[in-house]
């Protein structure tokens, strides 16, 4: 007997028969979630194959990307990005082969469609989740599949790491095209270049975590979940005493329209091709080109792999030779 419920907005089906997985779904229309609850149960009923062949026969890739996006990841603070990934996995046919029928083939396919479409680095990340949908469903879901179709098949090289830092005369150029009306973006883009710091750990900065004596702040909001104590550069720490508290969170704006005014800024800057996650390649090669050592400038990015801390490393090579001038003459 299928079991619906109302969650938020959508409508949530559950199929439950003995000696089977429960197969879950949702659905933004009531009609849809009975309707799919009586298919399922048709096709279990119908079937006359064993419970293992009948349940994957009943059941479609999208079936699984479906409980995955509800159960796995609405719990990420990426979520939202992930959402849209998955709503390109489901909109591929992909989605609609059915459990029984998987085979590296289908997966393959799919990575070749959206090559023609998206870069290299975004089809990773969508096989990557993809990938993790079927080990969930082998390990933890209950479901008897043998095999991971993504880890057999030959994964999108990936790109090469982007080194873009700011060039003579660009700083002046961003500070130029600034207006007094976005009263947050100077500060931020500063504080940016100075620590290193994503936009969303920027964001997530309250008041009563600076500490100006210390020349500190404690970000907890961080991408992989580990909250950092960042020290703060002289300049860092001017910005900060400077700025009005006009919140409890020292810039409280949201991410869009953080991203909306870096765009109009970069325009009347004449710097399209420069991101604003590019300030932090070019702060964590100011630390190294400063003399840190790794673990001093893993401390502030937050980095807990040396090899995606290299990725973001890119020194210039005549600060390089200065370094080695004075050692020499020392």
């Amino acid at each position: 007997m299928a079991t619906i419920r109302k969650r938020g907005t959508s409508w949530e089906v559950q199929v439950r028969r003995k000696g089977f997985p429960s197969l879950t779904k949702s659905f933004s229309a009531h009609s849809d979630a009975v309707a799919w609850a009586r298919d399922k149960e048709r096709l279990i009923d119908r079937d006359e194959l064993g419970p293992d062949t009948q349940l994957l026969k009943c059941m479609t890739i999208g079936d699984l990307l479906c409980r995955y996006r509800d159960t796995v990841t609405t719990a990420k603070r990426g979520a939202e990005p992930e959402r849209y990934r998955l709503r390109t996995l489901l909109a591929h046919p992909l989605s609609k082969a059915s459990l029984n029928k998987i085979s590296p083939s289908v997966v393959t396919s799919y990575r070749d469609d959206r090559l023609k479409l998206v870069q290299p680095g975004s089809v990773r990340r969508e096989l990557a989740i993809l990938q993790h949908c079927f080990e969930l469903a082998k390990r933890e879901w209950g479901l008897p599949i043998n095999t991971n179709p993504v880890q057999q098949i030959t994964l999108p090289r990936e790109q090469r790491a982007r080194e873009r830092r700011l060039q003579n005369g660009e700083t002046q150029r961003l500070a130029s095209a600034m207006t007094d009306s976005v009263w947050y973006l100077r500060p931020l883009i500063t504080l940016a270049i100075e620590t290193g710091m994503r936009r969303g750990e920027l964001l997530s900065i309250r008041w009563r975590d600076v500490h100006l004596a210390a020349r500190t702040v404690r970000i907890l909001k961080t991408k992989n979940g580990h909250p950092r104590t960042i020290p703060l550069t002289p300049k860092a720490v001017d910005i900060l005493s400077s700025m009005e508290r006009k919140d409890d969170r020292v810039f409280p704006v949201t991410p869009n329209a953080v991203r909306l005014a870096w765009e109009r800024l970069r325009k009347r800057a004449g710097l399209e091709d420069l991101r604003l996650h590019d300030l932090r390649h070019e702060a964590v090669s100011r630390f190294f080109e400063y003399g840190l050592t790794v673990p001093e400038v893993a401390l502030i990015s937050g980095h807990r792999d040396p090899r995606m801390l290299s990725r973001y490393t890119h020194l210039r090579p005549e600060k390089v030779a200065e370094k080695l001038a004075k050692m020499i003459v020392g």
